[in-house]
């Protein structure tokens, strides 16, 4: 397993992070130690979860994600860990703190305390916004509507909160997620301003299908000495193939939650699925190899999030990351993207 220090840190990460919103939901307690313990024997030592999970959310099962990871890292030499969790962002999930979840410096300062609580430990290495306090588009949603504009706390009162966390030793370092490229850059200028510590990741959905992060967000991600956390390196399962044809094996997410992942299953995303799966067997290369491969031969990417719902997933997907593609093959990668930009978006 190939490690490297995030941008902007002393945090020395495995390249392979453990996504771990199916755990509570659809994996037992029993199964999220399972993978965490195999993942861990595989070199993997960032994990990284949310007060919001499992997914889908829910008022009955909010945080129990986060109780899952803690009563494993409990029996875990905590050092040896970098364990990253996240502040819901405002709106959608108004169970969350009874329908406080504007982020301001006070649910800031509340979430850390829960979150700590739930993963029994004393810190926090990588705190994040989990979607933006402000109006933007995300989740698949492409245009800016600023009828949508609504009052709210500030990006300076955001900064200022996650500085009284690294300041009170509750979390090392502070990081966004579902980002644009004028969040970035706010954020870090507010964070000059104040002489404070600036975010350091931006966790970002990326793939072969879904590219936002290529463009403008590259610059500031090279400018800021930041780094993309990428989720969803497989589109939600898509690039595994099993829905090939618009299949839904039972049991799998999109048979069991309907509802979720719509910016996956856009028409143009099944095309441009199989222009990729074809390259993959001309290549001698699983679907799966190709689509993570793809995704950590990227610079900016400081870590891939992968999540499994069984061991031998998890092992795949572990192979898989580590499986370097060729020049010819990240040419023909770039075809394909010449005529499917970013299908997911």
């Amino acid at each position: 397993m190939r490690h490297a220090t995030l941008p902007g840190t002393d945090l020395e990460v495995s390249t392979v992070c453990l996504g771990t919103m199916t755990f509570g939901e659809q994996n037992s307690e029993a199964d999220g130690h399972a993978q965490l313990d195999r993942a861990r024997d595989a070199g993997v030592n960032f994990i990284d979860t949310a007060e919001m999970y499992p997914v889908p959310p829910n008022a009955t099962t909010q945080g129990r994600t986060e109780t899952i990871v803690g009563n494993w890292l409990v029996r875990q030499p905590r050092d040896k860990l970098v364990v990253a969790t996240k502040i819901a962002g405002p709106g959608r999930r108004d169970w969350i703190r009874n329908g406080r979840t504007d982020v301001t410096a006070a649910t800031i300062a509340e979430a850390v305390d829960t979150s700590l609580a739930r993963l029994r430990t004393d810190y926090i290495d990588l705190y994040q916004i989990h979607w933006p306090q402000r109006n933007v588009p995300s989740f698949g949603v492409t245009d800016f509507d600023p009828a949508k504009e609504r009052a709210g706390p500030s990006i300076r009162e955001q900064v200022e909160g996650m500085a009284a966390m690294i300041d009170a030793g509750k979390i090392r370092y502070y990081g966004l997620s579902n980002e644009t490229s004028w969040g970035l850059c706010e954020f870090a200028r507010v964070a000059r301003e104040l002489g404070v510590p600036p975010p350091v990741t931006a966790q970002q959905s990326y793939s072969l299908v879904s590219r936002r992060a290529d463009g403008d967000m590259a610059e500031v991600l090279y400018r800021e000495r930041m780094s993309i956390l990428a989720y969803s390196p497989l589109a939600g399962g898509m690039l595994t193939g099993k829905y090939a044809g618009g299949a839904r094996p039972a049991g799998t997410r999109y048979a069991r939650f309907d509802t979720i992942g719509q910016r996956y299953r856009k028409p143009l995303v099944a095309e441009a699925i199989d222009a990729y799966a074809a390259l993959a067997r001309s290549r001698g290369l699983t679907l799966v190899e190709l689509a993570l491969g793809y995704v950590t031969s990227r610079w900016f990417v400081g870590a891939t999030i992968i999540g499994a719902t069984s061991l031998a997933q998890l092992d795949e997907n572990l192979a898989a990351c580590a499986k370097s593609l060729d020049a010819d093959t990240l040419r023909e990668i770039t075809a394909i993207q010449a005529r499917y930009p970013d299908p997911a978006t």
